[in-house]
């Protein structure tokens, strides 16, 4: 999370590079044709008008996050960030826990339930803070990815460095999405040891997905040395491979979606395997809005066929800072992030996750139905 400006002459200088991980014209054939017979993805055709009770708060917290998974007992498990809004909202790095709640429909109404992965102790490498959470079942057993940390402590009216730094990804394991959650004592994913590597500062947004080949494929946000501290930078995304979810998984340093002379374009990935459509996706948040081509924060739609080689998709964009509402207004926000998804048994999305502050006293979630049946008009 982070909050970017952006001047109007700035962005007209990042326009022309292009995308770096882009394919070239035979990539994007071949991937036409393989994906031929199946309508292409489009978000802005699917979403539907959003219930009300599609909006889940917490009293008294930032809500931030936010993924959600039907369990054997026929419930609707949430799991999300939170933290008080006492302590100001950049104290999401020294203060968030990650938190349960539980409804009987996708659209809720939810109820917090309990603290999936509550603070641990400083011993504990996210012993203090438990952040970005992405829930998955693989097999018989549900796994919990997240990003933790443990630093200082202190809360600051802007963001601590120190926390911020120590960000690692981790994973816990159930055999219910009520727990218990079992944490390992080491990061699944760490910080790289050479100095240079572009992950060599901290690690956090985990997104997983199994792929065809049964591999499972972790995408993530890293930091690197190469700017500044504490700040560092540039921001860029990585893939780790592994044959099992809990790892170990094998890091490829290249760096994935970058822009030329940009030093942040993306955050927020949000990684599946689409079968029917033989195709990787990401939903990313871009806070230039290049390639949505709405100039400020959006969502962003890529594909890929190997997780090496990306290319924007065919609609790419997800969404704009607007939320479409059964029974309200069209609302403007002033952030809308996290992306996520949930399937149904077939694997097609039926929700879309993204958290939102609109500007007032708490952050929330909500829950965005989806449907290819019934698609409704573009109207951008």
């Amino acid at each position: 999370m982070k909050t970017w400006k952006w001047g109007s002459r700035f962005l007209i200088a990042v326009c022309l590079p292009l995308f770096a991980v882009f394919s070239g014209q035979a990539g994007a054939q071949a991937s036409k044709e393989r994906t031929a017979s199946v309508p292409p993805l489009d978000f802005l055709h699917i979403m539907q008008p959003i219930p009300a009770s599609a909006a889940f708060h917490d009293p008294g917290y930032f809500v931030w996050c936010g993924a959600l998974i039907k369990g054997g007992d026929g419930k609707y498990h949430l799991f999300y960030s939170r933290w008080k809004v006492i302590d100001g909202f950049e104290s999401w790095v020294t203060r968030s826990e990650v938190a349960h709640a539980i409804g009987s429909s996708p659209e809720g109404p939810f109820v917090f339930h309990d603290l999936a992965l509550p603070a641990r102790g400083k011993e504990f490498w996210d012993g203090m803070v438990t952040h970005n959470p992405t829930i998955h079942r693989f097999g018989r057993k549900y796994y919990l990815y997240y990003m933790g940390n443990r630093g200082n402590g202190v809360v600051m009216s802007t963001l601590n460095w120190d926390h911020r730094n120590n960000q690692r990804i981790g994973v816990a394991v159930a055999d219910n999405p009520n727990g218990p959650w079992k944490r390992l004592d080491t990061p699944l994913i760490d910080v790289s040891a050479d100095a240079n590597a572009p992950d060599a500062l901290c690690v956090s947004n985990p997104s997983i997905t199994q792929g065809s080949d049964g591999r499972f494929r972790l995408l993530y946000k890293a930091v690197g040395k190469q700017k500044p501290l504490p700040g560092g930078g540039p921001v860029v995304h990585l893939m780790a491979t592994s044959d099992s979810p809990t790892g170990p998984f094998r890091k490829n340093l290249t760096p994935m979606f970058t822009f030329q002379n940009l030093a942040f374009p993306f955050e927020d990935p949000y990684l599946w395997f689409d079968a029917k459509r033989d195709t990787y996706f990401v939903i990313m948040k871009e806070m230039a809005g290049i390639i949505s081509g709405t100039g400020h924060f959006s969502l962003v739609l890529f594909q890929s066929h190997d997780t090496v080689t990306w290319e924007k998709a065919e609609h790419p964009l997800v969404s704009t800072l607007e939320l479409h509402w059964k029974e309200m207004p069209l609302q403007a926000v002033r952030r809308l992030e996290r992306p996520q998804l949930m399937f149904d048994a077939t694997g097609k999305p039926i929700v879309l996750l993204v958290a939102i502050d609109d500007g007032s006293a708490e952050t929330y979630n909500v829950r965005i139905p989806l449907s290819e049946e019934n698609p409704k008009e573009r109207n951008l």
